[in-house]
C-alpha cells in the first residue's frame, strides 16, 4: 500500500465519486476531499460519520451527533431527514441504492459520553423521505455494505467480530439474519470489523485492531493485507481495481489511550487488487 493522502485525526465513511475522495473526519471536525483542488480539510459545526452519494449526485451525511441527515451545501450539512424520533445513539456509517433509499447505523448508545453499551439498530430513509427502523438488536453497527444487487444488505457488529448479513425485502425491510463472516475465526481473535466496502469477489473489512484489511466471502477469507502497526478503520473503492483505506496510528498508545489524548494520526493509503486474492 502507498500513502495517498495525510492531515485527518479519524477518518471515516471515505467515498470516491467522479474522480475525487471524500472522508469525514469524525475527530478532527472536518471534511476532507481533493474535489477540484489539493486535498484539503473543510471545518465543520457539526460533523457526519457516515457519508454516501445520492442518486442526484449530492453527498449525503448521517450526522453522528445531530440524529439526522444531511446534504453538502457547499458549506454545511443541511437537513434532508430527522431521525430523532427513532435513533436512540449517535448515527453511524451509511449505505445508499440507486433509488435513493438509506440504511443508517443507530450505534445506540453514546460511549463518549459515558453510556453504557446497549444494542443498536438499523434505520431505514425512504427516497419520500420517510423513516422507520429496518431491524433491531444489532450490535455496535458499524460498517455497511449492499450486494447481491442490493437484494442483501450486510452490516459490520464490531463488538460481536463479525459481518451479520440481512435479506432486503420488496419494502426495504431486514430479514432472515444471519452470520456472512466470523471475523475473530477468519482473521484473528483481535479483528473489530469497522469499515466495509463491496467487491466483485467478496467483501472488504477494515478490521481496526486486527492490524488488517481482509477480502472475505460468506464464510470464508480470501486475502487479507497486513497494515503494520496501523489500524485499518475504514475503507472504499473507485469503481476499478483500487481500494481507499483510512489508517490510524495511536503514536504507540492504546486505542482508547490514544483518542482521548487527541494522539491519533489518520492517513489514507491506496491498495490495488489486480485480481482475486492479488493485492498490495
Amino acid at each position: 500500500m502507498k500513502e495517498y493522502a495525510a492531515g485527518m485525526r479519524w477518518g471515516e465513511g471515505p467515498r470516491w465519486q467522479r474522480g475525487a475522495l471524500w472522508l469525514s473526519d469524525t475527530q478532527g471536525g472536518k471534511l476532507w476531499t481533493d474535489h477540484d483542488g489539493p486535498w484539503r480539510g473543510i471545518p465543520l459545526d457539526a460533523v457526519p460519520n457516515g457519508l454516501w452519494f445520492l442518486p442526484d449526485g449530492r453527498l449525503a451525511g448521517a450526522m453522528m451527533h445531530e440524529r439526522r441527515i444531511g446534504v453538502w451545501t457547499g458549506e454545511r450539512f443541511a437537513t434532508y431527514a430527522d431521525l430523532s424520533a427513532v435513533a436512540t445513539g449517535p448515527l453511524g456509517d451509511m449505505v445508499g441504492d440507486p433509488h435513493g433509499n438509506l440504511y443508517v447505523d443507530d450505534v445506540g448508545f453514546a460511549a463518549h459520553a459515558g453510556e453504557p453499551p446497549r444494542p443498536g439498530r438499523l434505520v431505514r430513509v425512504a427516497a419520500d423521505g420517510s423513516v422507520r427502523v429496518a431491524t433491531e438488536d444489532v450490535e455496535f453497527p458499524n460498517g455497511l455494505a449492499l450486494v447481491d444487487g442490493g437484494r442483501t444488505l450486510l452490516v459490520a457488529e464490531t463488538t460481536r467480530q463479525r459481518l451479520t448479513a440481512f435479506t432486503v425485502a420488496d419494502d426495504g425491510a431486514l430479514t432472515d439474519r444471519r452470520t456472512y463472516a466470523d471475523l475473530a475465526r477468519l482473521v484473528g481473535t483481535h479483528a473489530r470489523p469497522d469499515g466495509i466496502w463491496p467487491a466483485q469477489d467478496g467483501v472488504w473489512v477494515a478490521t481496526t485492531t486486527g492490524h488488517a484489511v481482509a477480502l472475505v466471502r460468506e464464510n470464508e477469507l480470501v486475502t487479507s493485507v497486513d497494515t503494520g502497526a496501523l489500524l485499518p478503520i475504514a475503507c472504499c473503492g473507485d469503481g476499478g481495481n483500487r481500494l481507499f483505506v483510512t489508517l490510524a496510528d495511536t503514536q504507540g498508545l492504546p486505542l482508547g489511550e490514544a483518542l482521548a489524548a487527541k494522539a491519533v494520526r489518520t492517513t489514507v493509503a491506496l491498495l490495488e487488487a489486480t485480481k482475486e486474492g492479488d493485492a498490495g
